[in-house]
């Protein structure tokens, strides 16, 4: 039994029964210094009203994401307390229930850069338009600093439209090392293969029917998957074009990720300034390529 449970037998045995504290407090063995505790903790108002505000701007974000939003707002308070107000506000993220699938074989190695601009990853999103048009979504992430790099969105992205998107990424921050890609037609591509040659970009393959192998792009497809496409209704291309974009800028820049010590990778990558971790295409490290093929 709860104290706020014995509290109320208490006062039922009083207001009912008539029975005194005293008898009241020995009759279900409570504590009357447990029964006469007043609470002096601080309202949670303030607090509530913060987290159910960034819960409805961030609808798909847990309790502890919120946590440092309300931390930067200059409130002091632990994940403890947010916790339970975040369950009482009934903020609870429903969870989707993935599928359990057994492997034939253990999962292949991911790979762990060591500095900015030495692993790129890159994958296509699908999804829809309310004139039931479907579309296309390029998505391209820095596995160390894990920015999302682009987001590219289309009716048809060939191998020369991921080319152009890649000459303009790199362009402001120069070309990677490796660049981690499925066996999709655009990146089998002879153009894509010709621009990696001449770029001296290595294109790192993983094995056909093996996206783990791919994990931490297919975790960034996830997050745009929960957090972008599923949460807009797109009424021209135009408009997921633009919503695609501010999605992308507010992933590098307000939303923490828990891989960077709920850094966002702009806050990381600051911190970084002047370290090695920072250096653009490092060429002194052997990369780990067991995970795939190279070209």
């Amino acid at each position: 039994m709860t104290p706020v449970a014995r509290r109320e037998a208490v006062r039922l045995a009083g207001d009912v029964h008539g029975l005194s504290e005293r008898r009241g407090c020995r009759l279900i063995d409570a504590s009357r210094a447990m029964v006469r505790y007043r609470s002096r903790r601080a309202a949670d108002d303030e607090l509530r009203t913060l987290l159910v505000r960034f819960a409805g701007e961030r609808r798909r974000w847990g309790y502890r994401r919120l946590a440092i939003l309300v931390r930067r707002t200059g409130m002091r308070v632990n994940h403890k307390r947010v916790l339970r107000v975040y369950r009482a506000a009934g903020l609870t993220v429903r969870s989707r229930k993935k599928k359990l699938r057994s492997l034939a074989r253990p999962p292949q190695p991911v790979v762990s850069p060591a500095h900015c601009n030495e692993w790129w990853a890159m994958d296509f999103l699908r999804d829809g338009l309310a004139i039931d048009r479907t579309f296309r979504v390029f998505t391209l992430e820095d596995l160390f600093s894990r920015e999302a790099l682009a987001l590219e969105v289309d009716f048809s992205l060939p191998a020369v439209r991921v080319i152009r998107v890649l000459e303009r990424v790199a362009a402001r921050r120069g070309y990677p090392t490796y660049v981690r890609v499925d066996n999709g037609p655009e990146f089998i591509s002879k153009a894509l293969d010709a621009w990696a040659y001449q770029h001296q970009v290595q294109l790192v393959f993983i094995d056909p029917g093996k996206p783990i192998q791919n994990a931490h792009v297919e975790s960034f497809n996830g997050k745009v998957r929960d957090e972008f496409l599923n949460e807009h209704w797109f009424a021209s291309i135009h408009e997921a074009q633009v919503l695609a974009e501010a999605f992308r800028i507010d992933f590098n820049t307000v939303r923490p990720h828990s891989a960077l010590k709920n850094l966002t990778p702009e806050e990381f990558v600051t911190s970084l300034a002047g370290s090695p971790a920072a250096s653009v295409r490092p060429q002194d490290r052997e990369p780990d390529l067991t995970a795939g093929g190279v070209t």
